[in-house]
């Protein structure tokens, strides 16, 4: 993973409600570009918040975000962000 600067994304939940997410890296497995994602409202220093990981779109010149529904999609990206960190911290 590359140290970027901040960048921000907002968009809106199922609900309608605004979220904010840091753009921590995007990585891409077997030719598909997928985000890494920290919701921006769970970043304190006592509290630890989980990751998101969202399958980019290119629709045009913009970026839909997509759930990864997929269980073995979703796994085999997971194994790879952990052997990219694997990597990092030797």
């Amino acid at each position: 993973m590359t140290n970027k600067e901040e960048q921000f994304i907002e968009t809106f939940d199922e609900d309608g409600n605004k979220v904010t997410f840091e753009l921590l890296d995007i990585v891409t497995v077997d030719d598909i570009e997928y985000a890494l994602l920290l919701p921006k409202d769970a970043e304190t220093e006592d509290e630890e918040s989980e990751v998101l990981v969202m399958r980019l779109k290119k629709d045009g010149e913009e970026y839909t975000f997509e759930t990864i529904e997929d269980d073995e999609e979703f796994d085999k990206v997971a194994q790879y962000i952990e052997e990219i960190e694997d990597e990092i911290e030797d």
